[in-house]
Order: structure tokens, then sequence, then C-alpha cells
């Protein structure tokens, strides 16, 4: 598994912000190429401001699921409900921060 930063609270990326069963994803940040759970985690934690993943970065792998290790890609995460691996289901709540992620 991918190294991931921040106030993680369990081993499937779950962290002090956001823990409920379906917060299973982390994500790897353009700015710094590390992966944090949440956009408070990297605040808190990377010493920089967040820089979100350029539109033109759609096909890179910039997702992690928590629960089997599958690193997706913005266009995967983004079109996805769900790891396309093993099938966890992912917070449809995310949607309301991507701008903090991804570039439209």
């Amino acid at each position: 598994m991918p190294r991931v930063l921040g106030s993680t609270v369990d081993d499937q990326t779950r962290c002090t912000h956001y823990r409920t069963a379906l917060d299973v994803v982390a994500i790897r940040f353009w700015c710094c190429q590390e992966y944090y759970p949440c956009h408070l985690c990297h605040a808190e934690s990377a010493g920089h401001a967040a820089v979100p993943w350029p539109a033109a970065e759609r096909d890179a792998a910039a997702v992690l699921c928590g629960v089997c290790d599958h690193e997706l890609t913005v266009r995967e995460y983004r079109d996805a409900d769900g790891c396309p691996r093993c099938g966890a289901r992912f917070n449809p709540g995310c949607r309301l921060h991507a701008s903090l992620y991804f570039e439209d």
C-alpha cells in the first residue's frame, strides 16, 4: 500500500475528519504527489497549499482505495460510486469537495 499521510485512524485510510464506513479513499495531491485521506489532513500536515489535479491529468493514478489498495485514475474515480476492483462503496458526499482535489 502506498504511504498515506495525515491523521489516519485505521488501515482503510479513514481519518479524524471523515471516518464513516464509506470514507475509504485517499487522494494523491497534485502539489506534492503524496496521499492524504482528505483536504483537511493535507492542510494540517503538508506545509503548503493544496493544488488540484489539472483537467489534462484525468488519466493519472490519483485515488487509493483503502480497502484493497487499488489506485484509480482521476477519471475512474470521478465516474465511480465504488472501487472497480473490490466493490467497496465510496462516500457520495465526497463529490461536494471534488473541486478541492480536481479541476473541472
